[in-house]
């Protein structure tokens, strides 16, 4: 397993955050991006999740809630990876598909686009 610290790891998950098109930064809102080392136990292989209420389910009732939340793990993602710059590759896409279930994009349409 290439060796990627907590410190480092949330600066590529920052760095993968900042390559969003601002056009759609402006649309993410109310929204918390967090790295933690495991996914859940009942899903070791997981490398993300987004919970909350996507965009596309809001309505005018929408008010008050709390904070969204993504979640990036690193320790799957580490182990999955040869390098950094796979690490990189990872996390970027990783970020992306989280931040689209955010707007309502489903796995099955995200497999259509290329995000495996």
């Amino acid at each position: 397993m290439i060796e990627v610290s907590a410190a480092e790891f949330e600066v590529l998950v920052a760095q993968a955050l900042d390559l969003i098109p601002p056009e759609l930064a402006a649309a993410f809102n109310n929204v918390v991006v967090v790295v933690a080392d495991e996914p859940p136990a009942d899903e070791p292989d997981l490398l993300g999740l987004y919970t909350g209420i996507p965009l596309t389910e809001r309505d005018s009732s929408y008010a008050g809630a709390l904070p969204d939340q993504i979640t990036i793990f690193r320790i799957p993602t580490l182990e999955m990876c040869d390098s950094l710059e796979e690490v990189i590759d990872e996390v970027r896409i990783t970020v992306v598909h989280e931040i689209a279930h955010h707007f309502g994009i489903d796995d099955e349409r995200l497999h259509e686009l290329g995000y495996e």
